[in-house]
């Protein structure tokens, strides 16, 4: 018996657009063939979201062919099948031999499939980021007639753009992240496990909303006392008590699309220093809001809201958030001073508010928006505010 397709994110034509745009790209620089390895990239072009990136894997896309072609190893095709918008000949399964092998794995199964597609001798592309160095130097030494040229980030930079069909399923995403936040202010209680109050907040992000579930868990942050002076440290095997902060990080996630948002709250009433950092960073988030239009630069968003909390007192060292959508970072443009990268219609960003000031001390505000003729549509809409608990 065979795989069947399994329901599809977007319609056929929505992908087609994509490598379209992609091509036109691969035009520009003159290339024939690119292999793609990032794995959010893959996604993108194909809707593959099984996690299988660990192993040598590939996306070849052949500017004169409509479909790309997904290598991949062989206990991992039958995700491809599934979720992957191609028909199945465009599914190629490398042997498991190639697993572990210190002397041939995935990339040769890649350069034979080059060989064989007649570009051997032409302008081929890669994602030199993605690849290990020694993956890079074996396409170069294996296609010696080949122009191999470094193509990392180029379908990133087209990812920035969203269409209205992706702005549908981050709004999705959003829904489910506004849930979380308000499941947290529920369950964060003292004497709560951190773990417990983690595994509702988790429960949320899969069960989703509105008949939409999370299809995966991209980031569940959550920093309590005295933990809230640094941003990546997960939950602890401690428990909630009386006059703690609780900085809280998470996205909800469908189709490997997220939507990132962040709250604080208070077990009792929230001292002085936390109330007057909350307000000036509210303060700062609209005017870093109201920045926001087509033509603006991500620079002018960034330098909105730091001009504001200056007059309050505070500054941030890290930047005010990033470009957003699958794979919750993409790493083109920032919201930071001297990114002079453009605003248009359907960029989406997390405007990524933290503010770790001392060691002991932070605190956390965000919210994910897309930009539009008019402005910010912000996405995510759960109150902005400390949450007392």
């Amino acid at each position: 018996m065979t795989i069947t397709k399994g329901p599809q994110a977007f319609p056929r034509a929505e992908f087609l657009r994509r490598l379209g745009t992609v091509k036109e790209e691969m035009g520009r620089r003159n290339v024939d063939a690119l292999v793609v390895s990032d794995p959010n990239n893959i996604t993108y072009l194909t809707g593959y979201t099984a996690v299988s990136g660990y192993v040598p894997q590939g996306l070849v896309v052949l500017i004169d062919e409509e479909e790309p072609s997904f290598i991949l190893r062989q206990c991992d095709a039958p995700a491809a099948l599934h979720q992957a918008f191609m028909d199945r000949n465009k599914v190629i399964a490398y042997p498991e031999y190639l697993i572990g092998n210190p002397e041939k794995d995935g990339y040769d199964t890649l350069i034979d499939f080059l060989n064989d597609a007649g570009v051997a001798n032409r302008t081929i592309g890669l994602e030199q980021n993605s690849l290990p160095v020694t993956a890079t130097e074996k396409f170069k030494r294996r296609l010696p007639k080949a122009k191999v040229v470094d193509c990392t980030l180029a379908v990133t930079w087209i990812r920035l753009v969203k269409s209205d069909l992706e702005i549908e399923v981050m709004r999705e995403c959003a829904a489910i992240s506004d849930a979380a936040v308000l499941r947290a202010a529920e369950v964060i209680r003292p004497g709560v496990r951190e773990a417990d109050a983690v595994a509702e907040i988790v429960g949320t992000l899969v069960r989703g909303v509105n008949g939409k579930p999370g299809t995966l868990i991209k980031l569940v942050g959550l920093c309590s006392s005295p933990r809230t002076g640094t941003c990546h440290i997960p939950w602890s095997e401690d428990v909630f008590r009386d006059g703690s902060q609780i900085n809280l990080e998470l996205g909800g996630s469908r189709h490997g699309y997220a939507a990132g948002l962040m709250r604080t709250y208070s077990i009792g009433a929230p001292n002085d220093r936390l109330q007057r950092i909350h307000d000036a960073e509210v303060e700062g988030l609209e005017a870093a809001l109201g920045a926001v239009r087509p033509g603006a630069t991500c620079s002018d968003v960034a330098e909105a809201f730091n001009r504001t909390i200056a007059k309050r007192g505070f500054k941030k060292d890290t930047r005010c958030g990033y470009a957003h959508g699958i794979g919750w970072l993409e790493p083109t443009a920032s919201l930071k001073e001297g990114d002079m990268t453009v605003l248009k219609p359907n960029m989406t960003f997390h405007l990524m508010l933290g503010n770790w000031v001392d060691e002991d001390f932070g605190y956390v505000i965000s919210e994910t928006f897309r930009v539009t003729e008019k402005g910010a549509d912000v996405l995510t809409s759960a109150p902005r505010k400390i949450f007392q608990i």
